[in-house]
Order: C-alpha cells, then structure tokens, then sequence
C-alpha cells in the first residue's frame, strides 16, 4: 500500500513541475494544428484525384 501512495505523491509531485501553456498558446497551437491537418488533407485529396484522373487514362 505505501508504494501506491509513494507513486500518487511522486506524480503529484511531476504535475507540480509542468510548464501548462497559457490560454494563448493553447488556441495558437489548436488553429495551427487544425490549419495543418485541412492543408495535409487537400494535399492527399488533391493527389488522389490526379492518380484516379491518370489511372483512369490507363484505363481507357
């Protein structure tokens, strides 16, 4: 039992040392990745659509 309450104390303790990022970053980083992932997303679709053009000129 005193090693389950060793470990809550010592996690406590780490959680006490994190660096939490203000409100700011936070929004920053959620638009940033947000932004990202629609980019990489039109990127694919995008290529998937040039591959599907030029297989279906094989095709033909």
């Amino acid at each position: 039992m005193s090693k389950i309450i060793s470990y809550f104390k010592e996690a406590i303790a780490e959680m006490k040392k994190v660096i939490w990022p203000s409100k700011k970053q936070t929004t920053t980083y959620t638009i940033v990745v947000i932004a990202l992932s629609i980019g990489i997303a039109l990127f694919f679709g995008i290529l998937d659509y040039g591959f599907s053009l030029g297989l279906q000129q094989l095709i033909k």
